[in-house]
């Protein structure tokens, strides 16, 4: 899910900041040109660490500005299919609920949160299963495992993370404290 990684890049200087420390303003430049970019090969970086090698300045006829080759450090957030993430449910809809996981918002459709049949409460914004009385509101933290995953470099916004917790050890981090609290009890009596 989140990475470390060593990016290689050309960042351009503009004219009107080349008085400027070289270092902090290319750092700066890393920063405004990436964070928050989606790449299908890194994924989207949410941050620059380090900037580890800045190469000699080339000036291209016609432009102004300077082009560095730079190596730099960047923290990434890759989701991939099958992996087990953990989230907060941020809202709670009639089909489901949109669970964040760091930089992205994922689906947990209604018909993946769990076998029982789920009602939604409008007022109180969560889902309710008919027959354990299990909740799912804002604020509660999930685990669960990516089923579906679309990444859209041009448009992130428009990414898609699917969600399930039908399978056991996933779900609702309060359900799970319960089943372990029974099964401990179970073996204990």
């Amino acid at each position: 899910m989140y990475a470390r990684i060593k990016v290689r890049d050309t960042v351009r200087v503009p004219p009107e900041m080349l008085g400027e420390d070289v270092e902090k303003i290319i750092e700066k430049l890393l920063w405004e040109n990436f964070e928050g970019k989606l790449d299908k090969e890194y994924g989207m970086i949410v941050g620059i660490e380090s900037v580890e090698e800045i190469g000699e300045g080339k000036i291209i006829a016609g432009d102004g500005g300077v082009y560095f080759d730079v190596v730099f450090n960047a923290l990434s957030f890759k989701p991939l299919m099958q992996e087990v993430v953990e989230g907060i449910v941020n809202e709670v809809v009639e089909f489901g609920a949109f669970v964040s996981l760091g930089p992205m918002d994922a689906l947990l459709h209604m018909s993946q949160i769990t076998d029982d049949y789920l009602n939604f409460d409008e007022k109180n914004k969560r889902l309710i299963g008919k027959e354990t009385k299990r909740t799912i509101e804002e604020g509660d933290v999930v685990r669960a495992r990516i089923v579906a995953l679309s990444l859209k470099e041009k448009e992130p916004e428009k990414s898609k993370i699917g969600l399930t917790m039908r399978q056991p050890w996933l779900g609702a981090i309060k359900w799970i404290e319960e089943e372990k609290k029974r099964l401990e009890s179970e073996g204990n009596g």
